[in-house]
């Protein structure tokens, strides 16, 4: 089988900072993995520079056996809701629509189409009632079920998450954790950039345990050990103190 994602000697940094040092790992497709690691440890910058949006200093990356622009639209990516801007003056509705750009392409006006599709996104999210609101008047996690339903309608295959489930509600975390586990079990692949260690077990079948280089990378129920967490977090961690190894 070959892998969704291959990361080969990949390294980068911020000015002399260097923020991530030889990373090497796999994802296997149809998997929900969780990227797990202190603050600092890389994990936004690796998705990022996985996606060309940060400069490598070395190092590869392989999508489906191939590169990230020749399958760029099987890869589905939300940030951090705290990287956007959220006072551009535009709707729900037309966040989503944002996602199908690679259909409808640049400077074309949407078909009747390409707007059930992005209304058939929200209703996934429980947002289709908010298609027409403004996104600054959506609380937080409305926002993110928005951003959500943006991945969701590029019916990508690859999906990164960037702290998906960071300062929302209860609801809004089970919603969206249903969605990627139904995505999971259609056979897509998905990575998620994930804070709360205490969830990793009942979220996610697979982890990467990241630290500026690769800890630990594979199935939760092996990888996720008192010993390895320990490795990757040092004297950062507080709350592990029932952690079975």
């Amino acid at each position: 089988m070959l892998p969704a994602l291959s990361v080969n000697g990949l390294s980068a940094s911020y000015q002399k900072n260097k923020v991530l040092d030889d990373v090497n790992f796999d994802v296997n497709p149809g998997t929900l993995t969780s990227i797990v690691g202190p603050n600092g440890a890389g994990k936004s910058t690796l998705l990022k520079v996985m996606l060309d949006l940060h400069p490598k200093l070395s190092g590869s990356v392989s999508y489906f056996d191939s590169t990230y622009y020749k399958v760029k639209s099987r890869v589905g990516y939300v940030p951090q809701r705290g990287s956007v801007d959220w006072d551009f003056p535009t709707n729900a509705l037309d966040v989503v629509m944002m996602g199908l750009y690679g259909q409808i392409g640049w400077l074309r006006w949407p078909k009747r189409i390409h707007r059930e599709k992005a209304m058939n996104a929200l209703d996934k999210m429980g947002m289709a009632d908010y298609a027409g609101r403004q996104i600054s008047q959506l609380s937080g996690g409305q926002q993110q079920r928005v951003f959500l339903a943006r991945a969701l309608v590029q019916d990508a295959d690859l999906y990164f998450l960037d702290e998906p489930l960071a300062g929302v509600d209860a609801a809004t975390e089970r919603a969206i954790m249903d969605t990627l586990k139904t995505l999971k079990s259609n056979g897509r692949t998905v990575m998620v950039v994930h804070h709360d260690l205490q969830t990793v077990e009942d979220y996610f079948d697979h982890v990467l345990l990241l630290n500026r280089t690769v800890v630990a990378n594979g199935s939760t129920n092996e990888i996720f050990t008192k010993e390895n967490i320990f490795r990757t977090y040092g004297g950062s961690l507080r709350w592990m103190g029932e952690k079975s190894g």
